[in-house]
């Protein structure tokens, strides 16, 4: 059934203005259960902001920023909010709306003129607000690998190349989450407003918002100052990681804020534009635009023990998923780097927000803190989530370890490659991605025969172990980046490498390692020198 749309009503009642009330206190034993969340899912450090009509409830730290060492998370502590900054950028868009400096609905390339997608019709077709909401016909995470992990292409380069990625599905057919396309939305703004997407979600909204602790880039993840570590779980073990700090992908996921910072921010989103202190950065008319849902997003089934969490209806709107929940029309959004994890939920009706952000990879943490927050202020009693969750992770643990058990047994160990291996070796080009290098290796302490490296990624550089005839299976040597992969080769009639295309090798691995959209072809296959 097709999920149904909120009624107008609804939302221009959720815009009205509310008087503020005293601040109310947070859930009874908040402090402890967040103690225990903590511990059950092995998570370092974090913070929460809480706010209910126009107040502040809650803008605390729990735990240490890094293990190991005693410096204690704060409500002033900076951590990186990842894809909750798309909210931000929508935002910038809609201020330069106001002011007549573009439209939603023009062609993005009457304000960027050599933007291109792969399809002509899509090229002069998409919107600025089609950049927002994930309906291009570009595949789940396409392009990511342009940018992630830290690559050698800026900002620019990265955009002049989306004109190069392949369409999965029809244009505004179908919802597919995407980063790139929030990177050309930093590249309207610079071309609209005359400053960069930093300088102007800086000045524009950070500044006049009072969010004094807040950066816009993911480089301030590096510190120095009151900055979070980045923590995820590498081999079964919580350990740190290293961040990540390259800056030409902040349009779609580079502010960082702490949870003093983050409830201004709710605040502001949910009082349609006005800060605290009564100053407005843009009127009700945005918060409807950025609000409404624009792409239908499938729904999935939720844990067995929380049917709840099924909406009626699901979509995307401008930089914010939007859904009902217990009756109650939700905004939420998550975002996810290497070592934070973060998501912001938003009741309008309630004039309610709830934000975690946190420094170690663990969903299932904001989600048992957030669903709670959101159950004891609708006034229900919340389920016992960290349990609920919990048994949810053994159960996905497990689930991997039975799938790799099944590809190991699958694998037919006794064939070999086909060709002699330094045959295998070579530059092999990918149209939208570039260059990669496979090499043979010699090293006395490698057998593994062969190595890979993506020229244009310094820190996806592995080893090729041979897994079953012409498929090798690329170990990166960056262990942390959990993204193994299966490399297959196919031969021309004569035994010549034709063309090489990967997948990943576990569920596991993130979707923005979208080595399944590489084509690569070799390039002067006896051109790379055996090391």
């Amino acid at each position: 059934m097709r999920a149904r749309r909120l009624a107008p009503v609804t939302l221009v009642f959720c815009l009205l203005p509310v008087t503020p009330l005293a601040a109310q206190q947070p859930p009874p034993g908040f402090d402890a259960y967040v103690q225990r969340v903590m511990r059950v899912f092995t998570v370092p450090g974090l913070a929460v902001a809480i706010v209910k009509d126009g107040r502040v409830v809650l803008a605390r730290g729990y735990g240490v920023r890094r293990m190991g060492r005693p410096e204690r998370i704060d409500a002033h502590t900076r951590f990186g909010i990842a894809s909750n900054t798309k909210l931000f950028t929508a935002t910038a868009l809609g201020m330069l709306v106001e002011s007549g400096k573009l439209q939603w609905d023009k062609p993005v390339t009457d304000y960027l003129p050599a933007f291109a997608m792969s399809d002509p019709f899509v090229t002069h077709e998409l919107t600025v607000r089609d950049l927002l909401v994930h309906r291009s016909g570009l595949g789940l995470g396409a392009g990511d690998l342009l940018w992630w992990p830290p690559s050698t292409y800026d900002r620019k380069e990265i955009v002049r190349r989306i004109r190069y990625l392949p369409l999965s599905t029809s244009f505004r057919s179908a919802y597919a989450y995407d980063n790139v396309l929030y990177l050309v939305a930093g590249e309207v703004i610079e071309a609209v407003s005359g400053q960069s997407w930093e300088d102007f979600v800086r000045t524009r909204i950070l500044a006049p918002a009072g969010m004094t602790d807040s950066d816009v880039r993911h480089s301030a993840a590096g510190g120095p100052g009151n900055v979070a570590g980045t923590h995820a779980e590498v081999d079964d073990t919580v350990r740190p990681v290293l961040p990540f700090l390259s800056d030409n992908t902040n349009p779609a996921g580079g502010i960082m804020a702490s949870a003093t910072d983050m409830a201004k921010w709710m605040m502001v989103q949910l009082d349609s534009g006005r800060t605290a202190t009564g100053r407005r950065l843009y009127r009700p008319e945005t918060t409807r635009q950025l609000w409404r849902e624009v792409t239908p997003v499938p729904i999935d089934d939720p844990p067995a023990a929380l049917p709840h969490l099924r909406p009626t209806m699901a979509g995307y709107a401008l930089g914010v998923d939007v859904q009902d929940y217990r009756g109650k029309f939700l905004l939420s959004h998550t975002g996810g780097l290497p070592g934070y994890l973060s998501k912001v939920a938003m009741i309008p009706e309630l004039r309610l927000g709830v934000a975690v952000i946190t420094n170690q990879e663990s969903g299932a943490a904001f989600n048992s803190i957030v669903y709670d927050v959101l159950d004891e202020y609708i006034g229900v009693k919340p389920p016992d989530y960290p349990a609920i969750y919990e048994k949810r992770v053994r159960e996905y643990r497990e689930k991997l370890r039975t799938k790799a058990a099944q590809a190991s047994a699958a694998r037919d160990s006794v064939s070999g490659p086909s060709l002699p291996l330094e045959q295998y070796a070579g530059r092999y080009h990918d149209r939208w991605y570039g260059d990669v290098t496979i090499a043979r290796d010699t090293t006395a302490s490698r057998t593994s025969g062969l190595t890979i490296r993506f020229d244009q990624t310094p820190s996806l550089v592995g080893y090729l172990v041979h897994w079953q005839h012409d498929t090798f299976l690329a170990r990166w040597r960056q262990r942390d980046l959990r993204a193994d992969a299966y490399a297959t080769f196919t031969l021309t009639p004569d035994g010549q490498t034709a063309e090489l295309r990967m997948v990943p090798a576990s569920d596991e691995v993130d979707f923005s390692f979208d080595f399944q959209d590489l084509m690569l072809v070799p390039v002067h296959a006896d051109s790379v020198a055996t090391r």
